[in-house]
Order: structure tokens, then C-alpha cells, then sequence
């Protein structure tokens, strides 16, 4: 088992995952992983449809997450931030329910959890304006209506996404430094 850290960056559609994530992997000289990318294409054919995904949709899903985060927990941070923070592997993921967290805490190493926090209105102007993504508006509100925001022993740090993304990557890192705040 690896003592490296998989850092898993959640929140609903819109908050970030992907931009901070990349942000944060580069940083550690890490790989990023995308669950999105690991989405069955049922599971993106419903979400395209305006279909909320429910828990049956996300436990295979959830696996194949927990897969890729193992097949990485043997990474080597190559930059002096990812050996300080001592992380192997970054992925973004919704992980909106503490079970669907717990899921991705069974993996071959250590897990944190950076979790990005933001507004309606912030994460509905966000939507409205991305370009490429199958996520569509009206399942945001499915998405904060299933959110169970992380609570304490879970390893948490708690970054606001109002700012600009190097503002929130800044808060994630000093988060990861500082231990969680959730």
C-alpha cells in the first residue's frame, strides 16, 4: 500500500473539478484523472437526455474511479509541492454523497478530499457558459439536491470558487497544508 495521497477534487457540475484538478496535478507533478471521462456511455446518454443519474447508475461508475485512483497510487510527485503534500494522483469527481466517498476511501492509499464550494447562481452562470460538456443546466439542481457536503472525519478541505481558479487552487494547496477543514 502506497502512503502517498490520491487527492479526489468533488463538487457538483460546474464547480471546478476539471480546472483545479488539472491545476493542482500539474503542480504536483502528478496525473489527473477525470471521472467524466469514466462515465459508462449509459450513464452519458442519460445525463444528455436531462436524466439525473441515481446511486445504481453511479456505484459501477464509482468503481471504475476507485480503479483508476489504485492503478495511480503508485505515482511519484515530481515537483517540490506534490513531494511536500506528498500526493501521487489528482482526480476530479463529483463524490456528492459521503457513501460514494466512502467508496473512493478503499483505495491503495491514502485519500483527501478537496471540495469545491460554490453559489446557485455562481454554478448556474458557470453552466450556461461551458462549451464541450454533456452535463446538462437543469441537472445541477438533481445534483445539489443529492449533495451531502463533507462532514467531520472525512479528511476534507473546503475552497470557495467565487475567486479566480489560481485564488481557489491557492486555497485547496494551503487546505492540503493546513489538514482538513471539514
Amino acid at each position: 500500500m502506497s502512503t502517498g495521497v490520491i487527492v479526489v477534487v468533488m463538487g457538483v457540475s460546474g464547480s471546478g473539478k476539471t480546472t483545479i484538478g488539472e491545476c493542482l496535478a500539474a503542480a504536483c507533478g502528478v496525473e489527473f484523472g477525470d471521472a467524466d471521462r469514466l462515465h459508462p456511455p449509459a450513464n452519458v446518454a442519460k445525463m444528455v437526455a436531462g436524466h439525473p443519474l441515481t446511486d445504481a447508475d453511479r456505484w459501477p461508475w464509482l468503481h471504475t474511479v476507485l480503479a483508476w485512483m489504485n492503478d495511480h497510487a503508485d505515482g511519484v510527485p515530481v515537483t517540490d509541492l506534490g513531494k511536500e503534500l506528498d500526493v501521487v494522483a489528482v482526480v476530479g469527481c463529483s463524490a456528492l454523497k459521503r457513501i460514494y466517498r466512502d467508496v473512493l476511501r478503499e483505495a491503495e492509499c491514502p485519500v483527501r478530499f478537496a471540495y469545491l464550494r460554490g453559489t446557485r447562481a455562481v454554478l448556474t452562470e458557470r453552466l450556461r457558459h461551458r462549451q464541450g460538456h454533456f452535463f446538462p443546466e437543469q441537472l445541477l439542481y438533481a445534483q445539489l439536491a443529492d449533495l451531502e457536503e463533507p462532514g467531520p472525519g472525512e479528511d476534507a478541505v473546503v475552497a470557495s470558487i467565487g475567486p479566480p481558479p489560481d485564488e481557489v487552487l491557492r486555497q485547496v494547496i494551503n487546505g492540503l497544508r493546513g489538514g482538513a477543514t471539514a
